[in-house]
C-alpha cells in the first residue's frame, strides 16, 4: 500500500554531492506535474530519479506500473517503504539503462542530475524504442533552448526537434528543491516522432555549426550548392545555421545526398 508523500528533512536523508541529487519537495508543483502529464490506468512509466517518491507514489495512482531506476541504494532503501505493489524499483545507472530498454510501450518521467540532461534526452530520442511521451525537469534555460526557434536555433535544437516536438509546460523556481539548486528548473514535455537515428543528418549539422557565427555556405563543403539552395528558398547569402529551421534542415540534407 502507498503512502502520501512528506517533505524530507535534513537528517532524513544522506543527498550525494557527487550525484547531483536535488529533491523536489514543493507539494504545489509536484501536484501540478501530475496534472500536466498525460498517464492513465494502462500506461507503463519509466521514471529516472524517483528520490524518495515525490513523484512516484501520485504515478503509481495513475499508472499501471512505475519502473523507477535509480542509482543511490540508501535512496532506494527509504523509497521501498514507500511505494505500492505496481512500482518496480530498480538499481542501475540510468545512462546505462536506457542503452537496452525492454519496454514496448512506455512514458518516461525524470527529474535527473542536470549534468546528464543532453545524454538522457539523446539517449531516449536515438532508441530504437522510443517512449511515446517524455516529461522532464530540466535547467530552465536549456528548456529554452531545446524549444528555440529558427534565429536562435542550436544543435541541441536540432538535435531535439529532429527526433521530437518539445513544449515547456512550466517553469520551477530553485526554491521547490532541497538542496535548492543555483538556477530555476522547467519542466518539459517532449513528445518523439518515430523517426530513427541518422548519423550522416548529424554529421552534416555539426559542420554546418562548426564555426556559429561564420556563413552557412563557408562552413559547409559544397558553398556553390548550398549558396544556390540558399537562393532557391528566398533565405540569405549570408544566413547562418542558427537561422535555419529543422525542416529546412532536412530539406537541404536530402538534396546534398542525391548523387
Amino acid at each position: 500500500m502507498s503512502r502520501n508523500f512528506s517533505t524530507p528533512k535534513k537528517e532524513d536523508v544522506f543527498l550525494k554531492k557527487g550525484l547531483g541529487q536535488n529533491l523536489l519537495t514543493d507539494k504545489n508543483i509536484i501536484n501540478k506535474i501530475i496534472n500536466n502529464i498525460d498517464i492513465n490506468k494502462d500506461d507503463v512509466v519509466l521514471e529516472i530519479g524517483p528520490g524518495l517518491g515525490a513523484i512516484t507514489i501520485e504515478l503509481s495512482k495513475k499508472a499501471k506500473k512505475v519502473i523507477c531506476v535509480e542509482k543511490d541504494k540508501e535512496m532506494i532503501e527509504k523509497l521501498k517503504e514507500k511505494v505500492g505493489d505496481n512500482v518496480e524499483i530498480i538499481n542501475a545507472d540510468a545512462l546505462e539503462f536506457i542503452k537496452d530498454i525492454d519496454l514496448k510501450e512506455y512514458k518516461v518521467v525524470a527529474n535527473i542530475p542536470y549534468y546528464i540532461t543532453s545524454s538522457i534526452i539523446k539517449g531516449l530520442l536515438e532508441s530504437t524504442n522510443q517512449p511515446s511521451d517524455i516529461y522532464l525537469m530540466i535547467q530552465k534555460e536549456v528548456g529554452r533552448r531545446i524549444c528555440s526557434k529558427p534565429g536562435d536555433m542550436s544543435v541541441l535544437a536540432i538535435s531535439v526537434q529532429y527526433y521530437a516536438t518539445p513544449k515547456v509546460l512550466f517553469n520551477v523556481s530553485k526554491n521547490s528543491f532541497y538542496p535548492a539548486p543555483k538556477v530555476d528548473s522547467a519542466f518539459i514535455q517532449i513528445k518523439p516522432n518515430g523517426i530513427k537515428k541518422n548519423d550522416d543528418f548529424f554529421k552534416l549539422i555539426k559542420k554546418g555549426f562548426f564555426h556559429p557565427r561564420k556563413k552557412l555556405a563557408n562552413n559547409l563543403e559544397a558553398r556553390e550548392f548550398v549558396e544556390n539552395w540558399l537562393k532557391e528558398n528566398k533565405l540569405k547569402a549570408g544566413e547562418r545555421a542558427e537561422n535555419l529551421s529543422v525542416e529546412q534542415w532536412k530539406d537541404l540534407f536530402n538534396l546534398m545526398k542525391r548523387p
